[in-house]
């Protein structure tokens, strides 16, 4: 594998990470009920789309012709596990546990990317850096809604 190949690779497996936290929240939003709770979620919301759109720059600038979504398969599987567990429990304890199952999950994809793409670019280690600092982030703005 060359090294735009290597690099390729890496970008679409952060930007499906982050891909599949924005899909999360679309999906999660329009169940919560809370005007606190659906704030943060937006504003998490927006924090992944900043990365989302980092990805999108590095890929333009490096004359990467797409980086890929998550298959239909993938966004399907995930539209409706949350609908079906979403189906009778909308209280903000659930949905958190829900946020914060997807996040632990996120976080685990941060360390397996970061470990299987080791020195193959500064810029999108970067980015993985900011998101798994955002995936910390939302684990503190998330557990209080557990109580």
């Amino acid at each position: 594998m060359d090294k735009k190949e290597m690099i390729t690779e890496y970008l679409n497996a952060v930007y499906q990470n982050i891909k599949t936290a924005v899909q999360s929240i679309e999906d999660i939003l329009p169940k919560v009920q809370d005007k606190t709770f659906k704030k943060e979620l937006s504003t998490q919301q927006d924090k992944y789309a900043v990365l989302q759109k980092e990805c999108e720059l590095f890929a333009k600038a490096e004359k990467i012709d797409g980086i890929k979504d998550n298959t239909w398969f993938e966004k399907a599987k995930l539209w409706s596990s949350i609908n079906m567990s979403t189906m009778t429990n909308k209280t903000n304890r659930h949905i958190a546990e829900l946020m914060l199952m997807g996040t632990f999950m996120g976080i685990i994809t941060c360390e397996k990317d970061r470990h299987d793409h080791k020195n193959i670019s500064t810029e999108i280690d970067e980015i993985l850096r900011k998101l798994r600092q955002l995936e910390e982030d939302n684990l503190d703005n998330l557990i209080p809604y557990l109580a």
